[in-house]
This record gives C-alpha cells, structure tokens and sequence, in this order.
C-alpha cells in the first residue's frame, strides 16, 4: 500500500511539474505553435496523448499509474478552466493576448516580428477571409489561437449586388510589389510600369529609401498602398480580451 501510494505521489509530482514548463515553453514557441486550441487545452491534450501512447507502446507499464495519471491531468484542466472564469487575471497567464497585425490598411511590423508571422502568413489568411486588398482592412488582429479576424473600413463592408442595385461590378485586387525592401519588377512589368515609377511614387510620399518600405501593394489603377517598418503615425487600438 505505501509503495502504491509513494507511486500515486510520483505520477502527480510529474505532472505539477511538467505541466508548468511546457505551458512556458508553449507560449515561447508563439501562437502558430498551438493552431485553433487554446494554449493550456493544447498541452492537456498533447499529455494525455503521451500518456496514453506510453502506456500501449510500453507493456511494461502498468495500467493503474496511467488511469491515475489520466484522472490527475483531468482533474488539473479542470480546475485551471474555473480559475481562468473567476479569475481574468490568472485566465491571462494561460494564453496569449490578441495582436493587431495591420490597422488603417497598414501593416505593423513590430507585432509581425513578434508573433513571427510572415507577410506571405497573413496575405494568405486575408485571401481565406475574401480580402484581396489590404487597403479594405480597418484592423485585422491575430486571436489567442493564431487566427485572424479582419473588421473592413465601413465602405468596404460586403453587401449584395440586389442590395447596390448594381450589375456586378470590377473584382478589387492588389498585387505585392515591394516586400521588405525588396522590389518585384516583375510585377511592375505586368502592370506596365518600371522600378523609376514606383521610386518616383515613393518620392512624392516623402520616402527615400525603398529599404524603409515593409510592403507596398498596387491595384490594376495603379494606386499604391504602403506599410513602412517603422511608421509612428500609427495608433494602434488597445484591443485585449
């Protein structure tokens, strides 16, 4: 019985333990590291399949420290779901906080670098949202779970083409033409213009380097919209949970 109970105390002293430091590796990995589940959900789920994998890969290991185990991990999330309800400050230290990625049609590179998501990252998740034109974006936030929610600016909300009274009307896309510092001349071929063009369109908007550009998109009117590295005129929102 005293050997039973001393095991029953080892499998509880691991997972306090290790519970603890993969929640801080976790939230150091970032939030593409956990997909759509919330950060603490992700690691119970991640122990109970190691749990339960050791215990049919390994004959040797004995039904009963499992089922223990199991019931403790069980038990633990639990208990952490009630603290993260009663307690908003305690919930905050299991998941991340939401971050705004692009406002007023701008990208934010500080919170890009943070959350270490790509330009092509968010491009692509915009295009899974019907947004082919940053410029539609009045802000557009990477949630706890790594997705993107996108608010439109007011005029570019969606409505019906039975609502406009409209035939239907000319698709708005942009196209990439500068990505960090670096320009797509290729694109600019497609669309008629050269790099002397673009350098000029910088100029005219007090940019002299094409280096301080973090992206730059053009549509088919070759109107130009522009995200710097570092932009101040940018005021982001303080969005929290």
């Amino acid at each position: 019985m005293i050997e039973f109970l001393k095991e029953v105390g080892l499998i509880f002293g691991r997972i306090i333990t290790i519970l603890p430091l993969l929640l801080i590796v976790t939230l150091l990995m970032g939030k593409r590291a956990i997909g759509e589940l919330p950060v603490f959900d992700f690691l119970i789920i991640v122990t109970l399949g190691a749990v339960v994998g050791a215990d049919i890969a390994d004959p040797s290991i004995h039904h009963l420290p499992t089922a223990m185990a199991i019931i403790g991990i069980g038990i633990l999330q639990k208990v952490v779901a009630k603290w993260k309800i009663s307690n908003r400050k305690i919930g905050r230290l299991f998941t991340f906080e939401p971050t705004i990625v692009i406002h007023n049609g701008k990208f934010i590179h500080k919170n890009l670098k943070k959350l270490r998501y790509s330009i092509d990252n968010i491009l692509q998740m915009l295009r899974e949202k019907d947004v082919f034109d940053i410029s539609d974006v009045e802000t557009a936030i990477i949630e706890a779970n790594g997705s993107l929610s996108v608010l439109k600016k007011p005029l570019k909300n969606t409505v019906t083409l039975e609502d406009m009274n409209m035939m239907n009307p000319t698709s708005n896309i942009t196209f990439p033409v500068i990505i960090e510092g670096t320009i797509y001349t290729d694109v600019l071929a497609d669309l008629n213009v050269d790099e002397d063009w673009i350098r000029t369109q910088l100029s005219q908007q007090g940019i002299d380097e094409v280096d301080k550009v973090f992206f730059a998109s053009i549509n088919k009117y070759l109107e130009l919209q522009i995200s710097l590295y570092d932009d101040h005129s940018i005021t982001i929102p303080p969005i929290k949970h």
